[in-house]
């Protein structure tokens, strides 16, 4: 089974929405992870919140630490995989840097992640050149290895990272840490066309994608649209009013899925 692979064969527009895990509770970040799905996400990121996220910016930090003190622990990131899995068919990613992955045991690692349900794994802080173990352990557990590639990279690199790929490419639009910014940057597109010159796995852009206009206008020309940020930071300002993240969750998607829709991209 290849649920990452069926995902896009049937859609070529795919929203993959990204949530910490745990944010701000266990049961309400399963009930956020659900209704996301149930409201027309493609797949979903799950981000396994951490202290030193050196890939994320304050909005997503932020979250991570509200899951934190809540005392969340790897093993109920893998939890909530599961739980979510049990609720969907859907693709489900896991998010997490490399120092966790490493304590908790990669073999570990995998092979829970698998059983859980998981089916891909990015790990933004392994740089190809000690992505080898990393890799290795997910295929054999049968999970997608992830990973990113940036409008800096160059295309020997991407060339290099691209080989390793699996499941998709994770397309960075922008330099930095993940955030909310106002303009697709003009060279994603570049980027997407680079890495399609050496592989034919789906490419995604993530990384500043807040609106529905981002996401309509990355439709146009690659294969998936990945937002975090503005999920998370629609799920703080949910609990600062007092009012249910559910329910502002279930909303921002359905935006995001028509103006997936509305694009005229092709493939």
């Amino acid at each position: 089974m290849d649920r990452i692979r069926d995902a896009f064969q049937a859609s070529h527009k795919l929203l993959v929405p990204f949530v910490v895990a745990g944010d701000p509770d266990y049961a309400r970040s399963l009930h956020i992870a659900t209704a996301i799905l149930d409201a027309g996400a493609d797949m979903l990121e799950i981000g396994f919140p951490y202290s030193d996220p050196l890939a994320d910016g304050p909005v997503i930090q932020a979250a991570a630490v509200r899951s934190l003190k809540q005392g969340t622990r790897l093993v109920d990131c893998l939890r909530l995989v599961r739980d979510v899995r049990a609720r969907s068919s859907k693709p489900l990613v896991a998010f997490t840097y490399v120092n966790p992955l490493i304590q908790y045991g990669a073999e570990r690692f995998f092979s829970e992640l698998a059983a859980a349900g998981g089916d891909g794994v990015i790990v933004p802080d392994v740089p190809l050149e000690e992505a080898g173990e990393v890799a290795s352990a997910a295929e054999a557990h049968g999970i997608q290895f992830i990973p990113l590639v940036a409008p800096t990279s160059g295309e020997e690199r991407v060339r290099a990272i691209v080989q390793a790929a699996r499941g998709f490419v994770y397309c960075v639009s922008s330099l930095g840490v993940t955030g909310e910014r106002q303009q697709v940057s003009r060279q994603v597109r570049e980027l997407v066309d680079l890495v399609r010159k050496h592989t034919d796995l789906p490419a995604c852009v993530g990384f500043g994608v807040s609106q529905p206009e981002h996401v309509r206008e990355i439709s146009e020309f690659a294969d998936g649209v990945i937002v975090g940020s503005a999920y998370v930071r629609r799920i703080g300002d949910a609990l600062r009013e007092g009012r249910d993240p559910v329910d502002a969750v279930r909303s921002f998607t359905e935006q995001l899925k028509q103006a997936a829709r509305e694009s005229t991209h092709p493939r």
